[in-house]
């Protein structure tokens, strides 16, 4: 079998009432092989050139400062390989254990210790996905920006970055480092951006997915952070913004099932 060649394009149309800044985190993240990309945006139909920054783990930032008006985006690129595997270091050890926004492991830190007694190591990893993955059920449209991972729990219902954020929430409280990843996803059904969790354990980053909805092998990353505050895919400051379409598309040429038990690295 020859290198996986993965390939992501998507479309954003917003209407902005007045003065913004925009912040764009859907380009692929910087370690990832590309043969080809395109990024071109466009205010009321003429070009706009955002600036690019580096955030961590290689999420890159694309930002522009409109004054109103209609924006449009389009992105496209092709990657012919895999990433290097993830690394970690000692801060990222103590970020990926403390509390967050969408993350309250102090709260549910009492059903963890009650649902994954005598657990640890790859086999609490696993035990988290079908925890998860057994008591949540995926519903498109069922959760806000407001949600949290206490919130989907309670609900028993969420989208991919509810069950992720319990997934997280669940292994921090017990002490193993999580965080959440954005990612392009080929597989995924319906298919749109998508969010996964990735714990540290045994000094390798392993990516989850409580979903089940797409193949962790062929994932690609966009943006990495303790939850969705640092990874959503548009933040504004300013204006009203609207999002008023959008068109992801990600699709591989080896194509495999995941039994999502197997240890498997996001790359």
């Amino acid at each position: 079998m020859g290198a996986m060649n993965r390939f992501v394009r998507c479309e954003l149309e917003l209407a902005v009432d007045g003065p913004a800044e925009l912040v764009f985190s859907l380009a692929l993240a910087q370690d990832l092989p590309l043969a080809t990309e395109r990024l071109d945006v466009t205010v009321d139909g003429r070009k706009a050139r955002p600036t690019e920054l580096l955030a961590e783990h290689g999420t890159r930032l694309h930002c522009l400062s409109v004054s109103g008006g209609e924006v449009g985006l389009r992105y496209s690129a092709e990657v012919p390989g895999l990433a290097p595997s993830p690394q970690w270091t000692p801060l990222d050890r103590l970020r990926y254990l403390r509390q967050s926004r969408y993350c309250e492991a102090d709260t549910l830190a009492p059903t963890a210790a009650a649902e994954f007694v005598g657990l640890s190591g790859t086999a609490l990893l696993a035990a988290v996905v079908e925890w998860v993955h057994s008591r949540i059920r995926y519903v498109s449209g069922s959760s806000t920006g407001t949600d949290s991972a206490v919130t989907t729990l309670l609900a028993r219902e969420g989208v991919c970055r509810d069950f992720a954020h319990l997934a997280i929430t669940l292994l921090r409280s017990l002490g193993v480092p999580a965080r959440l990843a954005a990612v392009y996803a080929p597989g995924l059904s319906p298919m749109e951006f998508h969010a996964v969790s990735e714990a540290l354990v045994d000094g390798q980053w392993w990516v989850l997915d409580a979903t089940k909805l797409a193949p962790r092998r062929s994932l690609l990353r966009v943006a990495t952070g303790r939850d969705a505050a640092d990874t959503a895919f548009l933040t504004s400051n300013g204006a009203s913004v609207a999002l008023t379409s959008i068109d992801v598309t990600a699709v591989t040429d080896q194509f495999e099932l995941d039994d999502q038990v197997a240890l498997t690295q996001l790359r």
